[in-house]
């Protein structure tokens, strides 16, 4: 293991586990984002570009249900444990930027903002979402409004898109992709916590980890096994583990 100057590079990745504990939902628990959906389309259905596209109203208030109602849910103590780290989450909760972490990649956007709707690829700016002008007694008209969207089609480079990461599209500098890269790359070891391994973004650091024989630790009660040669499980949730850290 290498060892700069007496200091050990630990990258930290995380999921749904660690903001379990602010009252958020994790995906695939029983009232999980990902197994709930709407009347007439499934989770992964909702949460796609597609849908977006063709059907922006029942989208936006998905959207808006399942994840702008937490917006004003605080950090725990998981996340002001991490606020000094090395740390790239899959959250877009923003919880972590709200205990004081200044440099976090937030890898699959961040709720509290929004960009043009864009090609991907395209050098967009995030934008700050006004969600407390949401008018929840006409929510559909509201939420297209807030969005720049007329007659039920956003339009390119005019329309307004949520900055989040959706199924069928893929990871652009947007999202911060090669500097999430560079930090895998320069890892001494990384540390995954309350993540289940089901997204594009842990296989490339687990696959970054073998290549490199970088040594992991996994964060979880239900740990996920891997394929790794220097893997140790702490079968525990990220409170304890920091608890434990000191």
């Amino acid at each position: 293991m290498k060892i700069r100057d007496g200091f050990m590079n630990t990258l930290y990745i995380t999921g749904a586990g660690v903001s379990a504990a602010s009252g958020i939902p994790t995906f695939r628990g029983e009232d999980g984002f990902w197994t709930i959906g709407s009347k007439n389309y499934t989770p992964m259905e909702m949460a796609s570009r597609a849908m977006y596209e063709n059907n922006p109203s029942e989208f936006l208030a998905w959207y808006y249900h399942r994840f702008a109602t937490y917006r004003n849910h605080g950090p725990n103590e998981v996340h002001h444990w991490l606020s000094d780290k090395n740390l790239i989450t899959q959250n877009i909760d923003g919880l972590d930027g709200k205990a004081g972490n200044k440099n976090y990649i937030a890898i699959h956007g961040r709720l509290d903002q929004m960009t043009l709707f864009h090609h991907q690829g395209d050098d967009v700016t995030p934008q700050t979402t006004p969600w407390d002008n949401v008018d929840e007694s006409s929510l559909h008209a509201s939420l297209l409004e807030l969005f720049k969207i007329e007659n039920q089609q956003p339009m390119l480079n005019q329309s307004l898109k949520p900055y989040v990461l959706l199924f069928d599209e893929y990871y652009t500098e947007l999202y911060r992709i090669s500097e999430a890269q560079s930090r895998m790359l320069a890892a001494d070891k990384m540390v995954f916590m309350g993540t289940s391994f089901s997204v594009n973004i842990t296989q490339m650091a687990l696959d970054i980890a073998r290549n490199y024989a970088i040594p992991i630790e996994i964060v979880d009660p239900e740990p996920t096994h891997v394929l790794h040669s220097n893997v140790s499980y702490k079968k525990m949730t990220a409170l304890e583990y920091i608890q434990q850290q000191g």
